[in-house]
């Protein structure tokens, strides 16, 4: 599926040796917005992303929660319309638990065209940003580049890995890693409006999406048809779980898909925020700090707010001349607050057969299990400040 918006900046090329205060690998909505906010304060921000292009590969679903549409000023061009009910489905998609909120809980992103008005955005503060630049590693001080002109060299005070759950920013810095992954696959496509409304179908079956869930977001204008799981479960592959859920996945249209389909997949790391995620020399945000939410694997609420502290950090220890602000940038006071939702994951791992699944749906059923799924789908909760 071919998506439109405005045209991307122009990759930018770095020169050799190159200087800057801040520099930022990763262009996803975690890199734009803390180059963004450090730009806005005055700081000079290089923004490099190995992609040519910022409109593809998409890697997330692109679900902006309630709290997210109140607390930032996302572009209204940019989003599908609001989604209210979330349907949830045992194996065998029978006798489903329907959920619908008196508010307005998500929209789904046009991720593409988001990615670029956050880009322009970016350029507009004032940050220089670099497509088809590759980070490469560090080595005497210097971060080395690839670039279109060749390797390069760039001296910066501070670096923010923005560069994904198995961060290379994160290995050179000494920091922690990700290591409890799961890894998604999507299909998405544009499907003919219906009398139905804009709904989110989740389907808790361990023999589609072992550890985690299958999912349709239908808005009336896309459809999202997913499953996600940890890797080592998937028998015959994360790919041919994705086609067999297809093939009778709840909340499509009758007419089926279209021969243009987009295809999206990646890593999505449910360990929670990471310890170590700061150091004297730069700091991670985004999935490369596991910023993500362990149980729903969210991961656009938690991205925007960490950036927000981590552009503040930054900026402090720009304007003292001293990296001592940094040292207050750590993950474990931070990880505290997600125990709940990490035991609710390990709970939801613990999920191996089609019989468990099903017999969860029990409890599901019941007025607490109800009370208790929407107080998760529906809550005021986001994520943690410091």
């Amino acid at each position: 599926m071919t998506r439109t918006g405005r045209a991307g900046p122009a990759a930018g090329r770095v020169n050799t040796p190159g200087t800057t205060d801040v520099l930022v690998v990763g262009a996803g909505l975690a890199g734009l917005h803390t180059a963004t906010l450090l730009a806005r304060l005055g700081h000079d921000v290089l923004l490099v992303e190995r992609r040519a292009t910022l409109t593809a590969p998409i890697r997330t679903t692109g679900i902006f929660v309630r709290r997210t549409l109140d607390d930032f000023p996302l572009p209204a061009e940019c989003l599908g319309p609001p989604i209210r009910r979330v349907v949830l489905y045992p194996p065998g998609l029978r006798r489903p638990v329907s959920l619908v909120s008196t508010r307005d809980e998500y929209r789904v992103a046009d991720m593409g065209p988001l990615y670029v008005a956050a880009a322009h955005a970016a350029v507009d503060a004032g940050v220089r940003l670099a497509l088809g630049t590759r980070y490469v590693g560090r080595r005497d001080g210097c971060f080395i580049l690839a670039g279109p002109d060749g390797p390069a060299g760039v001296r910066a005070r501070y670096v923010v890995g923005a560069d994904g759950a198995r961060s290379r920013v994160a290995r050179d810095l000494g920091l922690d890693r990700n290591h409890h992954l799961l890894v998604g696959a999507e299909e998405v496509f544009e499907i003919p409006a219906g009398d139905e409304p804009p709904t989110f179908h989740c389907v808790l079956d361990p023999s589609l999406a072992p550890g985690y869930l299958a999912w349709v977001v239908n808005d009336g204008r896309h459809a999202h048809v997913g499953v996600a799981g940890y890797p080592d479960r998937y028998r015959d592959g994360l790919r041919r779980a994705l086609h067999r859920f297809a093939a009778s996945a709840p909340g499509l249209p009758v007419t089926g898909r279209p021969g243009e389909v987009e295809r999206r997949g990646g890593p999505i790391p449910v360990g929670g925020v990471l310890r170590r995620i700061g150091c004297p020399d730069g700091l991670l945000v985004g999935d490369a700090a596991g910023a993500v939410s362990p149980l729903t694997a969210g991961g656009l609420d938690p991205c925007l707010r960490l950036s927000g502290i981590a552009a503040t950090v930054l900026d402090e220890a720009l304007r003292s001349g001293r990296p001592d602000p940094l040292a207050h940038y750590e993950g474990a006071a931070l990880r505290a607050r997600f125990r709940g939702r990490l035991t609710l994951r390990r709970a939801l791992a613990q999920v191996r057969t089609p019989a468990a699944a099903a017999a969860a749906f029990t409890l599901l059923r019941t007025p607490p299990g109800r009370a208790a799924a929407r107080r998760i789908l529906f809550g005021d909760g986001s994520f943690p400040a410091p």
